[in-house]
């Protein structure tokens, strides 16, 4: 398979990310080169779908993501970017692919703070397109499904100053709440922010999230839910999403509709009918549509 300017980068000895991320750049943005239109980065966070120790299938994953990344964002100003981060088999607690509380634990070298790594990656490929000709804005788009798109939905958390939109489908059953308390409960990550500072060191930035435009889907049929496997919520944390916001993700997709709405988030939540757990050419359609709109100048709307 061909892809014209495909790159895959490597981690320098001095850079701050551990793993190799790929980098596609096509054709069609050499007239934003020339005319010096500024161009995006689309981030779209990699996804096996199952843990392995062997790297090949990661890096293998985050090629392939490339594809269709090109063909549904082709039209836009953006070069994709995906990470090749591992989710190692051999140590299961760190859900690394959804950014999962283990994973902001992790003492592992080449696994701490692989939200910090990715944002090292981004300013690396945004200097990298810069040397080459390019005028990069340094707020990136970003796009993840499933475990990806609780990644995505979780940086954004972390990270709002990094984001210009991030579009978020089936986000493991429950999208993290930007609260620190609902009902008179405190919510710890990944349920909510409620111990961020103990956890990174620094707190939720509210004014940066309420900046960023979120687009949320999820399909009517989808039972696809994170909440009650160990390796994506403690015990206690699948609890309290159980008492709080219901048992399905479905039921609870209001809920977090409502928590979004409290704090004044630009978020629209979305429900397609019919649909399990995978993305159609209409979702793709809408996703691609949101970050047009986005890039026009316009917000995410409600």
């Amino acid at each position: 398979m061909y892809f014209p300017r495909l790159e895959k980068v490597a981690p320098a000895a001095e850079s701050e990310f551990r793993w190799p991320y790929y980098l596609f750049a096509p054709v069609w943005l050499e007239d934003n080169r020339i005319f010096h239109k500024p161009i995006h980065l689309l981030i779209v966070p990699n996804n096996t779908g199952i843990p392995a120790d062997d790297p090949a299938v990661d890096d293998k994953a985050a090629r392939v993501a490339i594809f269709p990344s090109q063909l549904i964002f082709g039209d836009l100003d953006v070069a994709v970017l995906v990470p090749a981060f591992p989710r190692p088999a051999s140590e299961l607690q760190y859900y690394t692919h959804a950014l999962d509380r283990d994973t902001l634990l992790a003492d592992r070298p080449d696994l701490r703070r692989i939200d910090l790594q990715l944002e090292a990656m981004i300013d690396d490929a945004a200097n990298r397109l810069s040397r080459q000709g390019w005028t990069v804005d340094r707020k990136v788009l970003m796009f993840g499904f499933s475990a990806s798109g609780m990644f995505v939905n979780r940086f954004a958390v972390l990270h709002p100053d990094r984001i210009l939109a991030a579009a978020i489908g089936s986000p493991g059953g429950w999208p993290i709440a930007p609260v620190a308390e609902w009902g008179g409960r405190a919510l710890r990550y990944p349920v909510g922010i409620g111990d961020l500072t103990e956890l990174i060191g620094s707190g939720f930035d509210l004014d940066a999230f309420r900046r960023v435009p979120m687009l949320f889907f999820i399909g009517d049929r989808d039972e696809n839910d994170s909440v009650p496997h160990p390796d994506g919520y403690d015990s206690d944390d699948r609890d309290l999403v159980f008492d709080l916001f219901g048992r399905t993700p479905l039921e609870r997709w209001d809920d977090a509709e409502a928590v979004y709405r409290s704090i004044g988030a630009d978020a629209e939540f979305r429900s397609y009918p019919g649909v399990g757990h995978s993305i159609t050419l209409e979702e793709y359609a809408a996703i691609r549509d949101f970050f047009a709109r986005i890039l026009a100048g316009e917000s995410a709307g409600r």
